[in-house]
């Protein structure tokens, strides 16, 4: 039996959204973590299958997606971008379009350790609520669901050419068949208002310094670093 609460607190999801559930106990499962079935004392299901099965239908709403869009890639880059989109950190920023966490039930434990800010668990949640969403509305629905909230931030990271080049482990490759030395990246300056910051960073092979990259965040400043280290080898 869900609470007035509960039905309260769902009610204000699908505002939030923009659909009302038909079964309620759909989205209910959808916001119940493991660790409160766990403390439960009545038979209260957690979100885990919703998840499973929401993992599934993502892939196949994004394989649609790039499919549909992008004829002229072959497989290796329509996979390689499916893998990038289906995946922990995009699932997490894309639960925090609404902060699915919010309305997540949890244990006494797992919530004060901070469960709803944890990457996994935003991650989690919006599988099991796209699950949710297509056992309730069906595919269709909630292609179109995605399609409509989420395609700017996909093209996003389709476009972030960094991603498909991970120049740190190309770096670290060409070193180990020649050198065997570990790379070392270190920052070296920061800069700009805290909402945008430039960071540089530094890459070394022991004591010589290979180059030096800029970027919005230390990791994307590292693979610049890296791409330029890289380039200079290639070209030397």
């Amino acid at each position: 039996m869900i609470t007035q609460l509960r039905l309260e607190q769902i009610k204000e999801f699908e505002d939030k959204i923009g659909y009302t559930f038909n079964d309620k106990s759909l989205i209910d499962v959808a916001f119940t973590h493991s660790s409160y079935t766990n403390e439960a004392k009545t038979n209260v299901k957690s979100n885990e299958r919703l998840e499973f099965l929401g993992d599934s239908v993502l892939d196949l709403v994004v394989s649609e997606v790039l499919f549909k869009n992008f004829n002229n890639k072959p497989e290796g880059w329509l996979t390689k971008t499916r893998s990038r989109l289906v995946c922990t950190d995009s699932f997490a920023k894309a639960s925090e379009k609404y902060d699915l966490t919010s309305y997540l039930n949890f244990g006494k434990g797992e919530k004060q350790h901070g469960g709803g800010l944890k990457k996994h668990v935003k991650a989690d949640t919006f599988e099991a609520v796209c699950a949710a969403i297509y056992l309730d509305a069906g595919f269709g629905y909630l292609y179109e669901f995605l399609v409509k909230n989420y395609t700017d931030a996909a093209k996003k990271i389709i476009e972030d050419d960094s991603m498909f080049n991970d120049y740190k482990t190309r770096l670290q490759e060409y070193h180990n068949a020649h050198d065997k030395k570990i790379l070392k990246y270190t920052l070296i300056n920061q800069e700009g208002p805290e909402h945008d910051k430039i960071f540089t960073m530094q890459v070394k092979a022991g004591d010589k310094i290979l180059a030096t990259g800029v970027g919005k965040n230390k990791k994307k400043a590292e693979q610049d670093a890296a791409k330029n280290a890289y380039e200079r080898i290639k070209n030397d």
